[in-house]
């Protein structure tokens, strides 16, 4: 069975959560694209120049345990401007994505850049403010020093440079359902992706 689930939306909407379980609950491989940005991303603050960093990704390179500080994500927003660096790690994901078996991958640009042939494409949003706290309480509980003023702030500079990037921005599909997550529990929210699911299958 070749079946694609695109899951895309803006950082800390719940897009990883809902992947993960829509990917358990129908036994599908699941990709988080936005770790390919942020170990490449990883690789540059080590001193690799982008491209390079991008075309010598390694699998291990995903198994990182710095990936998930706000400074790697920050550097995984500039690095996936790069048109060359979208280039080198395009083939891997469309690889993932028509896998045998069925894939679910949660990014920025699955359903209009990566994957626009998907079987099921969701947009998951929530608004400036909630995904910063959630981001917030996220670093706070990984012992990170952080205001929400300055989470809010890096959320809504990560949210205009990805909306606004030349090379694929972050925007829902045409044909993608929007799941906004502002005032949805994680279960209501699972349900609805996974009731767009089974329709499909």
């Amino acid at each position: 069975m070749i079946f694609t689930v695109a899951i895309d939306g803006p950082a800390a909407a719940g897009k990883g959560t809902i992947s993960k379980a829509i990917a358990a609950r129908f036994g599908l491989a699941h990709l988080d694209t936005g770790l390919l940005y942020r170990a490449v991303g990883a690789r540059t603050l080590r001193g690799f120049g982008a491209v390079e960093a991008a075309e010598k990704l390694q699998p291990d390179d995903l198994q990182a345990s710095n990936l998930r500080t706000a400074e790697v994500a920050q550097a995984a927003s500039r690095v996936a401007v790069i048109a060359e660096v979208r280039s080198a790690l395009t083939q891997f994901q469309r690889d993932f994505a028509r896998r045998e078996g069925g894939a679910v991958l949660d990014g920025r640009d699955i359903g209009t850049v990566i994957c626009p042939e998907a079987e099921v494409k969701l947009f998951v949003t929530a608004s400036a403010e909630v995904r910063a706290q959630r981001r917030f309480a996220e670093l706070q509980d990984g012992g990170s020093e952080t205001t929400y003023e300055q989470v809010l702030a890096d959320v809504k500079a990560r949210d205009e440079r990805d909306m606004n990037r030349a090379e694929a921005p972050l925007k829902p599909a045409a044909d993608a359902l929007l799941i906004d997550t502002s005032t949805l529990s994680i279960e209501d929210a699972v349900a609805a992706a996974a009731a767009q699911v089974e329709q499909r299958l």
